[in-house]
């Protein structure tokens, strides 16, 4: 049993919208670990792409962070001054902000990440799908 894994933003969404695009590993590791983690990052990144129209979700993200709060094995990490400067000191050419904050975070607390992102995979070596 893995004692916690950060959610990259898309598992979140499979998680919650369509638990199938999960593989077997991503959703053995999910339902084995003691605590779930998301950076809050996901959740401006979620919210977005949702105000873009370019992510169609059943809720709006306000409905998702207060569901995700009542999940009890779940935390939502705020990104922090230390996840910053970590983000920034990353040896990795990967503009996108959002994925550099969810390795930086994962990075720091020496996690796994469940991702599909093949990007981050190839960057970062603790990941699972």
């Amino acid at each position: 049993m893995i004692p916690f894994i950060l959610l990259d933003t898309n598992a979140l969404l499979f998680i919650i919208i369509d638990q199938g695009r999960l593989t077997v590993e991503a959703g053995r590791a999910i339902h084995e670990t003691e605590e779930l983690i998301i950076s809050s990052i996901s959740i401006w990144e979620i919210a977005v792409k949702y105000k873009k129209g370019k992510l169609p979700l059943p809720f709006t993200p306000e409905e998702l962070v207060y569901h995700l709060k009542s999940v009890t094995n779940l935390t939502i990490q705020p990104v922090d001054e230390r996840i910053w400067l970590k983000n920034v000191s990353l040896d990795w050419d990967h503009k996108d902000p959002a994925d550099r904050t969810i390795v930086a975070t994962a990075s720091l607390r020496g996690i796994p990440i469940v991702t599909s992102d093949e990007v981050i995979r190839g960057f970062y070596s603790k990941t699972i799908w």
